[in-house]
């Protein structure tokens, strides 16, 4: 009996608003005060920004951008925008590879590369970060302080889209999700107003912010908590293919018992050169302390190579970042499974290692190698250490229980050429479908997608636990009664 795990949901429902409706915004906010800030396709600054993203998949033909200087002037651009009902996108670090998640063909794509605070508070408990930054300026700005905060794992990762998405990060397992550690949004909202959403303001939207990602307004200020942390102990760990057996059961080892909240691994198996290898990121959140001993069952497998050592998370995250290449074809697709103990957790990684694996040949077989820039399959863990932080911070929408030992894994490929999108597209959601219905029948399988690693065909708010979706949706309708970021802003996951 085969199962009926969906997997091929939609992003959005048709809007209904015409696209010459779409077209009318360059048009309102060129006749507005604004205009100094709208540039159309002849422009330098149309040029540059239209190319402002990390993947190709995100490239489309805006009518024209909108650069706000400030928050006034984007709640301004709002009001005028959802008064000529026109369509339009926002991009902040530009990192999501989702086509249209952050982007738009004719409507107005309003960039956020010029909202660009940065600054510590009194006391360096708290940094103040606009939207228009990615993670590596932020780290580069903590790290003369001995600061660090739970933001990206790889530096050219934005810093809006991670915490609306939730946020995992290095330091998970000691403060929980990126999210758990904002203490206040700055938030414009659907009808041109700004608002500051926390604990004891607008409290329900503060919430909801936590993993919504945009269906409640477009935030402009995120303030963090900071993290001591002058240096950490991390690099990455590559195993040859004779010990992917050990490399899987040091991956169960650790998710089955997080002892130590300062540590932090990304499994992953990486097809290279005809053979699969085991590479793994290894976090310790010490400045004097090496080779932990939670990480013995890692490396104690004999290393091709390790770029282990005492770095700043500044100079980790620039390292990281080197695996991302600009303009690629790309996409990720997310899954999780849980499992209460290391026996199931093993089968259940070896069960998701051996579909994948076994699905490989049928997408290399019509791809060259040359145009394959990645595929990767990597693995998070998430127990109750990270949860427990998160829920000691006020939770989150995430919807996830404490008492269970998740995994999170992606599934990645990166290629070059779009005459193959069609050919990886409907061989990931293949895959997809046959590692979800495998782990639902094995009994591993859990609804919950990483909004920051998922396809644009996946469901997302519907893994959120339940009443978490009817939650946010009661949250969107208050703030947002006219439905402006379902009907006008199409990019994007939304809860309706």
């Amino acid at each position: 009996m085969r199962l009926a795990v969906a997997v091929a949901v939609p992003l959005l429902a048709a809007t209904g608003v015409a696209a010459t409706a779409a077209a009318t915004g360059c048009s309102a906010l060129n006749a507005s005060s604004l205009s100094a800030e709208i540039f159309f396709p002849t422009s330098d600054v149309y040029r540059y920004e239209a190319q402002e993203f990390w993947s190709n998949t995100e490239i489309m033909a805006p009518g024209c951008v909108f650069r706000p200087q400030s928050s006034e002037q984007l709640a301004s651009g709002v009001e005028a925008l959802v008064k000529a009902e026109a369509e339009f996108a926002v991009r902040g670090g530009g990192h999501m590879g989702i086509r249209g998640s952050n982007n738009i063909d004719d409507g107005v794509l309003v960039v956020m590369s010029n909202l660009t605070t940065l600054e510590l508070s009194d006391d360096r408990s708290v940094v103040s970060i606009g939207p228009g930054y990615r993670w590596s300026d932020v780290y580069a700005y903590l790290s003369p302080y001995g600061l660090a905060a739970a933001g990206g794992r790889l530096g050219p990762v934005g810093v809006p889209g991670l915490l609306l998405a939730g946020g995992i990060n290095y330091y998970g397992n000691q403060v929980g999700f990126g999210c758990d550690t904002v203490i206040n949004y700055e938030v414009v909202l659907a009808n041109g107003s700004i608002v500051n959403a926390n604990r004891s303001s607008h409290a329900d939207l503060f919430w909801a912010l936590k993993g919504g990602s945009s269906n409640f307004g477009i935030v402009t200020r995120f303030d963090m908590e900071t993290i001591d942390s002058p240096l950490v102990w991390a690099g990455i760990y590559t195993v040859a293919e004779e010990y992917v057996g050990r490399f899987l059961e040091a991956t169960a080892t650790y998710a089955a018992n997080i002892s130590n909240p300062k540590t932090h691994i990304v499994p992953a198996l990486v097809p290279e050169d005809g053979a699969t290898l085991g590479s793994v990121i290894l976090f310790y959140d010490s400045a004097n302390e090496s080779y932990p001993d939670i990480f013995k069952p890692f490396t104690d497998i004999p290393a091709v190579s390790s770029t282990l050592g005492f770095k700043t998370l500044y100079e980790f995250a620039e390292e990281t970042g080197e695996v991302v290449t600009p303009h690629i074809n790309d996409i990720f697709v997310a899954g999780t499974i849980k499992a209460p103990n290391y026996s199931t957790l093993l089968s259940a990684i070896s069960l998701i290692n051996t579909t994948f694996f076994a699905q490989l040949p049928k997408l290399t077989a019509q791809i060259p190698s040359s145009n394959i820039s990645i595929i990767e399959l990597d693995f998070q863990p998430i127990g109750s250490a990270w949860l427990s932080a998160s829920a000691s911070r006020g939770g989150n929408a995430l919807g996830l229980n404490a008492s269970e030992i998740y995994i999170c894994y992606a599934e990645v490929v990166e290629w070059i050429g779009e005459a193959y999108d069609d050919i990886v597209n409907q061989w990931v959601e293949e895959t997809t479908y046959l590692i979800n219905n495998k782990t639902l029948e094995a009994g591993f399988y859990d609804p919950f997608n990483y909004m920051g690693d998922a396809a644009g065909f996946q469901d997302i708010f519907g893994g959120y636990g339940a009443g978490g979706l009817e939650r946010l949706r009661t949250v969107a309708m208050r703030y947002d009664p006219d439905g402006v970021w379902q009907r006008f802003m199409p990019g994007g996951f939304k809860v309706f």
